[in-house]
């Protein structure tokens, strides 16, 4: 198991924004006001940003219908897992966290100044996406070098592969105390600035489309295109 806390976290405004889920464009149209909040947030919640990523390599022992057998008997079931891990050889299990230190924060001051707490949360939500992203890309340069490809990223809750029981699943892979997160009754991470994702790697791994493909809000999402590190073919 390897732990990772030095990530060089560099968001923008629009990320924020994003992390609002807020349109970027439309807001600097119609409410700049918000964008000076959205400034605001990012110079005062970088400092609280906690990041971590815990990551274990593990080696696929075998495939059977919707199930995928790993190192020591441990599986991951889902027909998401099977489409794009069944030719893998080895997964790459990632628990990706900014700390609990914004969160507080936020939760302080969304009593009293909604507008300025929301801000701060977008901050905490574009900091895990960028952490995890760059945890990905990690793990991808490192497959490259052998030569391997990588899979898509797959987590808890995309389309076929359901948050029970894939929270369970990753969390028994993972000693995620070790960057004090822990899986809740209802499977919601604590805290909840935190992502868990799977990886797979081998030499003739074949996969296609984007995470965003595979995420239960694709219809609606209007934010789709600005995961490129995620895409691929």
């Amino acid at each position: 198991m390897e732990l990772f806390r030095e990530w060089d976290l560099q968001l923008d405004v629009d990320q924020v924004l994003r992390g609002q889920g807020a349109d970027p464009s439309v807001i600097r149209e119609r409410n700049p006001a918000l964008v000076r909040v959205a400034e605001w947030a990012l110079v005062e919640g970088l400092p609280l940003l906690q990041p971590a990523v815990l990551a274990r390599d593990l080696v696929v022992e075998k495939v059977t219908h919707e199930k995928l057998i790993i190192e020591g008997g441990a599986t991951l079931s889902g027909s998401l897992i099977v489409q794009h891990l069944a030719g893998a050889q080895r997964i790459v299990v990632l628990l990706c966290t900014i700390g609990s230190q914004l969160e507080a924060v936020v939760s302080e001051l969304i009593q009293s100044e909604a507008v300025l707490g929301l801000a701060l949360d977008g901050v905490g939500t574009a900091a895990v996406e960028t952490l995890a992203t760059q945890a990905s890309s990690m793990f991808e340069e490192r497959a490259r070098v052998k030569g391997w490809q990588t899979s898509i990223p797959l987590s808890p809750g995309m389309l076929g592969w359901e948050v029970d029981p894939g929270q369970r699943q990753v969390f028994a892979l993972l000693d995620a105390a070790q960057v004090g997160v822990r899986l809740t009754s209802g499977y919601m991470m604590s805290p909840n600035k935190s992502l868990t994702l799977v990886l797979g790697m081998g030499e003739n791994l074949t996969t296609q489309g984007r995470t965003c493909d595979y995420c239960s809000l694709k219809e609606t999402c209007r934010y789709q295109d600005h995961y490129p590190a995620l895409q691929h073919t």
